[in-house]
């Protein structure tokens, strides 16, 4: 049981590292803006008191939003790597397939907008956001990505 639980923690990072690498692509061959974990930090922070602000950036600040950002970030990769192993079952670590990851990933896009993008302000689904087409786009891709990080992770550590 400890060695299933570790490696579904292995996933979650794996995942989480490779959706880290393609936002580093997408800044470097595109010049799309790195994501922001700092402003994330904030809300984390902020949740204590509550869960949905206007704007997030009206919050206090907090002096190490950007590490607790981060450390969110990975916290929920890792969370969504034992979601997927808890669900598909012990025997998907022995014979990964990509149809659960995949399908994880996508539904792991409605914590986004539904939770966090309303909770700092942007809107459902970030309709508060100039582009939010794009936005809802990105993160259809990005957590793509995550799936084939969940998948690749699993195979690799079989």
């Amino acid at each position: 049981m400890f060695d299933i639980f570790w490696r579904a923690v292995a996933i979650g990072v794996g995942a989480t590292v490779l959706m880290d690498l393609w936002a580093f692509f997408l800044h470097k061959a595109f010049g799309q803006p790195r994501p922001n974990w700092g402003p994330v930090g904030r809300w984390v922070w902020h949740l204590r008191d509550r869960v949905f602000h206007d704007d997030i950036g009206d919050a206090a600040p907090y002096a190490y939003e950007q590490a607790l950002g981060w450390a969110f970030h990975y916290f929920v990769g890792i969370a969504y790597g034992i979601i997927l192993v808890m669900l598909a079952g012990a025997g998907w670590l022995a014979a990964p397939t990509f149809l659960p990851a995949f399908i994880l990933g996508i539904v792991t896009v409605g914590a986004g907008w539904f939770l966090l993008a309303p909770g700092m302000g942007a809107g459902w689904a970030a309709s508060k956001r100039p582009n939010p087409m794009r936005i809802r786009a990105l993160n259809l891709v990005s957590h793509t990505v995550f799936a084939l990080g969940l998948y690749g992770t699993a195979l690799l550590i079989r």
